[in-house]
């Protein structure tokens, strides 16, 4: 059986690997961005990626998921760094890998159908519109702000648009050339003219914006030394060459705040949001897989608890499968998991061996990396869509980014579930009944399942038969009948003969016949 499986893994090298290098190549700027987005060391965000492709591909039953970083936990992580302490957050994210882990053996892998979708995408759309407000400051050159409370008002009770103007008020012409090319570059990338491209198609947008980075800032250093960027304002891994120094830069828990009730808290919020993002994406490379391989979820979970606990313990950042790396990974020819532990491979061997160039990326291109990645997240066209869905679904949408931006994400999320739940029991309680009326003959129907909640509408409808009426209660549609909806339906059959009304029921199952009552044959 081993031979089997080596024998399908060979057997595509030649397009996994060219695909692995690919999604490394996409993985670089993502992995040192999310970091810097974070208020986490740039280190921690590589240790991830790492983990993500030599640890979690292994053990995930995903041919073509790829896992590391991700933007949507940079809200929970950057809050949790500024308030627990790096060291502690990393604890969190040790412990929310045991619990994903425990939730893959719970088989909580359905836990995303659970979440209406457009709280979902409001989550995803908040979190979007967070990463632009927190990246523009760094994408002009204003590095004061720690990556600290993301939410709209700052804890000093100045909002984020206040802490923008200081930000254009103190920026760097440099850092303006090298974000605004770098935005340039990528959105050039994703036309059909470079994707069809044979040549050009090849290099990744994020990764020609920061080689252009790079490049800006070694000629404006020598030829325009007032528009170069500052030591400050670059990347700022660790000297590190060869696997000993790598070895040394890792960063270990706080055990000792395993009292803090603060990392449970912090932890839970890691493992729930971070594993429906995971979810999410697994559905999306489920859906663009050639070979139409289906993931199992709850192997799924296992595996990003088992990458959690080992980047939380060595100093990396919470990790998710992550669609943009995937895609890329699809989009570039992978057929197995072998391109991501690629990726995995590339991304330690340039953490070791070539963290001086890493050095040399200015910030403000990292920061356009991430402000086309916020954007993409809250595309104008998705408030459009949601809006056209009906107040139904733009409600929910947009309560949740609302709560997220004023509050934090839990609390944002949990508001928008209240929200979402509040419609869907609104359109359950209209559209469970329907009464039609011929003359003196009514039809009451019980469209679907039918609850307590159910109650005070089957009762202004039956107040609406008239005297001396025949009504038929059909139930054939319902598949579960509460018991309160039986009784209010038996206490009415007791009244009916009262009221010269005559009952007959189809499919009632459980209602006794009495006065007034005419069973169906």
């Amino acid at each position: 059986m081993f031979r089997r499986h080596l024998d399908y893994y060979v057997r595509y090298l030649d397009h996994d690997i060219p695909a692995g290098v690919v999604v490394f190549l996409v993985a670089v700027p993502l992995c040192l961005g999310i970091a810097v987005a974070s208020g986490a060391p740039p280190f921690s965000g590589v240790i991830a990626g790492i983990i993500g492709g030599l640890v979690v591909s292994l053990v995930s039953g995903s041919q073509l998921s790829v896992s590391g970083p991700a933007a949507g936990l940079t809200v929970i992580v950057a809050t949790a760094v500024e308030k627990l302490g790096f060291d502690a957050m990393l604890l969190a994210v040790a412990l929310s890998g045991l619990l994903q882990v425990a939730m893959g053996f719970l088989r909580a892998g359905v836990i995303g159908a659970f979440f209406p979708s457009a709280v979902i995408k409001g989550m995803l759309a908040a979190i979007g519109l967070i990463l632009i407000m927190k990246q523009l400051p760094h994408a002009v050159g204003y590095d004061a702000d720690a990556e600290a409370d993301l939410s709209f008002l700052e804890d000093d009770s100045h909002t984020r648009l206040s802490f923008l103007w200081d930000a254009f008020h103190s920026f760097s012409t440099g850092a303006v050339i090298v974000s605004a090319v770098s935005l340039a570059i990528m959105l050039l990338w994703d036309t059909p003219y470079i994707k069809k491209h044979r040549y050009l198609s090849i290099a990744p947008g994020p990764l020609v914006a920061v080689l252009f980075g790079i490049a800006y800032n070694v000629v404006a250093q020598t030829l325009f030394p007032s528009l170069a960027i500052a030591p400050q304002h670059l990347v700022n891994l660790p000297a590190i060459f060869g696997p000993i120094d790598f070895a040394r830069e890792f960063n270990f828990p706080d055990f000792a705040r395993l009292i803090d009730v603060q990392i449970y808290i912090t932890a839970a919020t890691l493992a729930l949001v971070g594993s429906l993002e995971t979810l999410l994406s697994l559905e999306a490379v489920d859906k663009l897989d050639p070979l139409k391989r289906i993931a199992p979820t709850n192997q799924e979970l296992k595996a990003q608890g088992v990458g959690n606990f080992l980047s939380g313990m060595l100093g990396g950042l919470p990790i998710t499968a992550v669609i943009v790396r995937s895609s890329a990974s699809i989009d570039a020819g992978a057929h197995t998991k072998v391109a991501s532990f690629v990726h995995g491979v590339l991304l330690l061997l340039s953490a070791m061996f070539l963290a001086s160039v890493l050095n040399m990326i200015p910030l403000a291109c990292l920061a356009a990396v991430l402000l086309l990645t916020g954007y993409k997240l809250a595309k104008p066209k998705l408030f459009v869509q949601q809006y056209e869905k009906g107040f139904n679904q733009f409600a929910p949408f947009a309560v949740t980014i609302g709560a997220i931006l004023s509050t934090d994400l839990l609390k944002g999320m949990a508001i928008g579930m209240a929200v979402g739940l509040f419609f869907v029991l609104r359109a359950n309680y209209h559209s469970a009944f329907t009464l039609t009326r011929d003359g003196r003959n009514y039809l009451l129907r019980l469209q679907k399942d039918v609850s307590f909640l159910n109650k005070a509408q089957l009762r202004n409808y039956l107040e609406n038969v008239e005297e001396n009426s025949y009504l038929v209660i059909d139930g054939t549609r319902a598949g579960f009948i509460d018991q309160d909806i039986m009784e209010t339906i038996q206490d009415f059959i007791k009244a009916a003969s009262d009221y010269n009304i005559r009952v007959e029921l189809k499919d009632m199952r459980g209602l006794e016949p009495v006065n007034g009552l005419v069973p169906a044959e």
